[in-house]
């Protein structure tokens, strides 16, 4: 093991074990998904939904990210190992302590979706099912950043089925924008790993294609995320603060995938967090300013 090596196994085990378990599950990362199921819930409620309601859903959204992010680093606990980016990973919290976690949050979701309303209780344990199924997909497929667009993008449809009880297509417009631009920015975040998963031989659409039409079709796919995003404010019936916000969200993509150019791991990460964040907190404070104001 060289000096860098343990450095960074050194940096792994620091901090409490809080603060560990935050590093292993990237809790920093809820505020990608978090912002379209609360603006999807301020749209459905027509206005801010009860204290009840509003405190049930971040229960359930921050219940079930997590539990999905725990079950992927339990099933790819050896796989992490292997992976240069990864391989720190299991030194944050045993595979026992990650298991027991992951129980736990899976029921507190199931609980705290039972307390919505009824349809909600019913379709919990498919949203569990989803969200798990995403870590498997790369074993046999290549499209498995669609899989993860797809955990996230139940978020609105949950937050809205929370709120009115019921499905209506405006949530299901914003789900199909949130696949897009999930997928669009794993395809970004996996060319870090194209050198490991071709020499392991996972299933990535990157090692697939290559990492140029991967970044192509990743400006593909965000350019929909815009349409979809437009298409929600038409279904919805939103105002002209909502449509006004939308160059904000293509300056942000554009900037990310400017810096994606680069191949640059720093400045992927940096493009990774900082454009996303922005993207999904600019959605959702201009539906709270059409909404709210």
């Amino acid at each position: 093991m060289n000096l860098e090596d343990r450095h960074r196994r050194s940096e792994t085990r620091s901090g409490s074990a809080l603060e560990r378990f935050l590093r292993l599950i990237r809790f920093s990362h809820t505020i990608f998904a978090l912002p379209f199921a609360l603006g999807a819930l301020v749209v459905a409620a027509n206005g801010l939904p009860s204290a009840r309601t509003l405190l049930l859903v971040l229960v359930c959204m921050v219940s079930a990210r997590t539990a999905a992010m725990l079950f992927n680093r339990f099933v790819d606990w050896s796989l992490d190992q292997r992976n240069p980016r990864t391989a720190s990973r299991h030194l944050l919290l045993s595979k026992s302590a990650v298991g027991a976690l992951l129980a736990v949050n899976s029921v507190v979701f199931l609980a705290s979706a039972a307390a919505i309303n009824w349809l909600t209780f019913v379709l919990s344990p498919v949203a569990l099912a989803i969200v798990f199924f995403y870590s498997l997909t790369k074993r046999f497929t290549a499209a498995t950043h669609f899989f993860l667009g797809l955990a996230l993008a139940i978020s609105p449809i949950g937050a809205w089925i929370a709120q009115r009880g019921a499905v209506d297509l405006p949530p299901f417009v914003l789900a199909l924008g949130v696949i897009c631009w999930v997928a669009g920015f794993d395809l970004i975040y996996a060319t870090q790993d194209f050198d490991f998963d071709q020499r392991e031989e996972i299933r990535s659409l990157v090692v697939n294609v290559g990492v140029a039409r991967s970044l192509r079709l990743a400006q593909l796919l965000h350019l929909l995320l815009l349409g979809a995003l437009i298409g929600f404010g038409l279904a919805a019936k939103l105002g002209p603060i909502y449509f006004w916000a939308m160059p904000l969200v293509a300056a942000a993509l554009i900037y990310e995938h400017q810096s994606a150019r680069s191949l640059d791991v720093a400045g992927i990460n940096r493009a990774f967090f900082q454009s996303n964040a922005f993207v999904s907190a600019v959605f959702l404070i201009a539906v709270c300013l059409d909404r709210l104001v």
